[in-house]
């Protein structure tokens, strides 16, 4: 017993002594490598003594760069002021547009690195590499126009039409596409990679009576052809000018002055000169890469011999080779006219191609398309105006939330005789019926309620999608898409939110609200959208859907947004009633003379006026987007407009409804959906005035169709805006009456 116990006790101070003996040994170690650590360090600065830099030298450095980027600004600056190139492909116009996109190419929230604008506009792409003689499609597209927003399809026009053993067929289109008329297709120009071709006959047009009178209204209208070629849009580049513009014009209107007759004269561009410009680079990739796709059209009038021409056809006028190919030059223009004796205009289409290697790299080739945009600071200026408008209108719901509400509710919570809560005013005395439901149609308010959350849930999941990647705005299509489909499968959240506050307004015919929750507003947008499009079917304009496309959205209702919208009613017919601090009167108050700017026309013109105008600047740029065709693509900055103009939403409606309910008005529910709901009315008053001042549209139709979208734009906007006021005065009301004692 004894020995076992010796042994037991004596393992124990082993395995102690043999843990100190590998302590020691780890250390001895750990100090022997530290030691030989520091002796190659100083071996090191003894070797490199210029290895590391003082903090003097540093400055120096740092003084340098400055002077030097000070220095290529200034360079830069006066080379714009010099109207330098800046659109040609040339390395110095490349460095001065690299110069003044540089703020467009800086992402990043805290550390800003420098991309490219093929990285921002397209995320995820890659370039595509061609091999020598590999064939390229020219896509065709809309014929659209500044003047009138009727576009076209391009084989509307009298034109050649594509070979029927065209090797790209058509691509498919989603619905977005559909519903904008967009329709790329091959186009009947035949490219291959590095082969220059001269001119080239296609085809010839006969063109009279209708047609050419339609042709002559196109061309009087601005309307312009757009192409494109890995999927980059053509350009029309002058470097006399300085100045790219995309797509080329149908035809050209010219002075008396310039053509010596006595009328202005339409002309016809027949002929286009393509050049495209590559990128070779053998040690980082194989074949070409596409970095620019321009145009320059020309009006001449060829010279047959017969009435059939093709492609192997001799023409006098486009023979490839001729050391000059056809030019702009008045005595040969071919005017859009019949003939002396009244025959229809013949007309001969042709094309050239040419080739041109330089050094612009792929990631800066759509650096020339945003060149004279707007700058960001613009948009940094709108979101700092926006973020000033939210910043006063939150100091004042603080001062009557922190001093003024403590004051009244400490005052009224010390009252203790009968004589001092008779002598009491303010917001308390309306503490019985101030959750009384709406006495006009409570169904409509909870109806546009919940409408205005479903329109503002599906804006911001798709402006969440886009800043993640996984929607592009570039492609108008895709997003298009994104909105119907984010719409739809957010009927959920109106049918839930509309039946909640129905079912606390005491309504009963909860089938009705379902209904008309999820048919309302799509059912009016539709109307419109339809009524519309009969006479863009009359126009012929590519903007017109088919009746298959109506049917589809249709069943896209029925079948997805419908049967959501009944089971959010569902769950919010299914909660338990809204709960309220305090009980309804039975009999409703008087309701004392109210001052003018609680009264309704006065309140609303106040009310609206702060969410429109913390948007109004950023509200130019999608509105040049959609109606300029020009690119919008910082979806960043506009789901920042988007919160900011909720929190300005909130922040009114707050103020507005405690000054009602000081003077006594417990008549709050429609009026706060009103007071927001009113910056819909200034939306649609700054679309007649976009429409005077920027646009030049020429036509009824035209006028009408800018008119119908903008008024659907104006009806979407005031339903999220009044939403949001409504539920920011129903949380103000719920949480003051909280706070206060109530007999």
């Amino acid at each position: 017993m004894t020995a076992t116990r010796r042994s037991a006790h004596a393992a124990p101070r082993r395995s102690g002594r043999s843990r100190l003996a590998a302590a020691a040994l780890f250390l001895l170690l750990l100090l022997m490598s530290g030691s030989a650590l520091a002796k190659e360090s100083k071996e090191k600065e003894t070797k490199e003594p210029s290895g590391k830099m003082s903090r003097a030298d540093r400055r120096e450095v740092m003084k340098q760069k400055k002077e030097a980027a000070k220095q290529m600004a200034a360079k830069f600056e006066q080379m714009k002021k010099d109207n330098a190139d800046m659109i040609s492909n040339t390395a110095e116009a490349a460095e001065l547009r690299d110069w003044q996109l540089r703020k467009k190419k800086r992402k990043g929230l805290i550390r800003k690195k420098e991309k490219s604008l093929a990285s921002i506009l397209f995320p995820g792409m890659s370039p595509q590499e061609y091999g020598a003689n590999e064939p390229i499609p020219i896509m065709v597209d809309l014929v659209e126009s500044r003047k009138t927003q009727v576009p076209y399809k391009f084989y509307d026009l009298p034109v050649c039409k594509a070979p029927d053993d065209a090797v790209f067929a058509r691509k498919r289109k989603n619905l977005g596409q559909r519903l904008q008329g967009s329709r790329p297709d091959s186009s009947p120009y035949n490219v291959r990679v590095a082969q220059s071709v001269g001119c080239t006959p296609l085809c010839m047009v006969t063109i009279g009576g209708r047609k050419l009178r339609w042709m002559r209204k196109l061309v009087e209208r601005q309307y312009r052809v757009h192409l494109s070629l890995d999927q980059l849009p053509v350009l029309m580049r002058s470097k006399e000018l300085n100045y790219a513009i995309r797509g080329y014009p149908v035809g050209f209107k010219a002075p008396p002055s310039y053509t010596g007759l006595k009328n202005d004269e339409l002309y016809i561009f027949n002929h286009l000169r393509f050049t495209i410009t590559y990128h070779e680079d053998p040690s980082q990739f194989e074949g070409i890469r596409i970095t620019a796709f321009d145009v320059h059209p020309v009006s001449i009038e060829h010279k047959i011999d017969s009435d059939d021409v093709t492609p192997s056809s001799i023409v006098s006028t486009c023979n490839a080779r001729e050391a000059l190919p056809p030019i702009n030059k008045p005595d040969t223009y071919l005017a859009l006219r019949t003939g002396e004796s009244g025959e229809p205009l013949k007309v001969v289409y042709s094309y050239e191609v040419n080739w041109d290697k330089q050094d612009l790299a792929w990631a800066d080739r759509w650096d020339v398309y945003l060149v004279g945009s707007p700058d960001d600071d613009i948009h940094y200026f709108a979101i700092v105006n926006s973020l000033m408008i939210v910043v006063f209108l939150m100091g004042a719901v603080a001062t009557i939330m922190i001093r003024t509400l403590r004051k009244d509710i400490a005052g009224y919570n010390e009252m203790q005789t009968i004589e001092e809560a008779q002598e009491e005013t303010g917001w308390k005395l309306v503490h019985g019926d101030v959750f009384r439901p709406p006495s006009f149609s409570p169904m409509a308010l909870s109806i546009m309620c919940g409408t205005g959350i479903q329109i503002g849930t599906a804006v911001a999941l798709v402006l969440l999608c886009s800043v993640a990647g996984l929607v592009n705005p570039m492609k108008k299509g895709q997003a298009l898409s994104s909105v119907v489909f984010l719409y739809v499968l957010s009927g959920s959240v109106s049918g839930y939110c509309s039946s909640r506050l129905y079912k606390f307004a005491d309504g009963k015919a909860w089938k009705r609200n379902t209904v008309l929750t999820a048919a309302a507003f799509p059912g009016l947008l539709v109307s419109m959208f339809i009524v519309l499009n009969v006479f863009l079917s009359f126009a012929g304009a590519a903007t017109a859907v088919s009746f298959w496309i109506i049917i589809a959205l249709f069943l896209l209702w029925v079948g997805v947004s419908t049967p959501l919208a009944f089971a959010g009613s569902f769950f919010g017919f299914r909660a338990e009633k809204v709960s309220v601090p305090t009980k309804t009167n039975q009999i409703a108050r008087f309701v004392p003379d109210q001052p003018f700017f609680s009264k309704a026309p006065w309140s609303c013109l106040f009310g609206g006026v702060l969410p429109f105008g913390s948007v109004c600047i950023e509200l130019f740029f999608i509105m040049s987007a959609l109606w300029l065709h020009q690119y919008y693509y910082v979806m960043g900055f506009l789901l920042a407009v988007l919160v900011i103009l909720a929190a300005t939403c909130c922040t009114v409606s707050i103020v507005m409804c405690y000054l009602q309910l000081c003077t006594e008005d417990h008549r709050w529910w429609w009026k706060s959906f009103m007071n927001c709901a009113a910056s819909g009315l200034y939306l649609l008053l700054y679309s007649l005035w976009f429409l005077r001042s920027k646009l030049q549209l020429v036509g009824v139709l035209p006028v009408a169709v800018y008119l119908t979208y903008m008024t659907m734009i104006s009806l979407a906007f005031s339903l999220f805006c009044g939403a949001v006021g409504f539920y920011s005065c129903f949380w103000f009301t719920k949480k003051i009456y909280g706070a206060v004692k109530v007999d």
